[in-house]
């Protein structure tokens, strides 16, 4: 509760101090993934990005990995979360927070194996001029 507390924090200081940008590039994944910048600012060497992500029924974000923390809300659905040794991390059904941890050690994939899109609202603080996800290579996973 912490953590949600936290983010909710955080994405009001974020729409005080942006202005709202257009839509931004889709996420790495399946056919339907798409990002939206809701709101961005830069404080020092830092850039901090709020962003609505949407995944349709039975696709995924593409493997990759971030080179800043990353601090979720599941808005709607339920986001299915691996890492790179293929077993789940979490299971993130609708009004769960999850952070995902910076690094090319940190490789992980969201999918959304249910039957309605899964909504996230991300906060990505990444070291300014960073890209939003770098890809990475399918580890050797194999899923049903």
């Amino acid at each position: 509760m912490r953590n949600l507390s936290r983010l909710g924090a955080i994405s009001v200081l974020l729409a005080a101090l942006c202005s709202p940008a257009g839509a931004a590039h889709a996420t790495p994944g399946g056919p339907g993934v798409t990002g939206k910048t809701i709101a961005r600012t830069t404080i020092g060497d830092r850039d901090y990005t709020l962003r609505k992500i949407t995944i349709p029924p039975g696709q995924g974000t593409g493997w990759h990995y971030h080179d800043g923390t990353l601090y979720g809300y599941v808005r709607q659905g339920t986001l299915s979360h691996f890492d790179a040794t293929c077993a789940s991390d979490g299971v993130y059904p609708e009004g769960s927070s999850l952070q995902e941890p910076s690094g090319a050690d940190h490789v992980h994939i969201g999918q959304n194996r249910g039957t309605t899109d899964v909504v996230l609202e991300v906060l990505y603080v990444l070291p300014h001029g960073a890209p939003f996800s770098q890809d990475a290579s399918n580890p050797g996973c194999v899923f049903e």
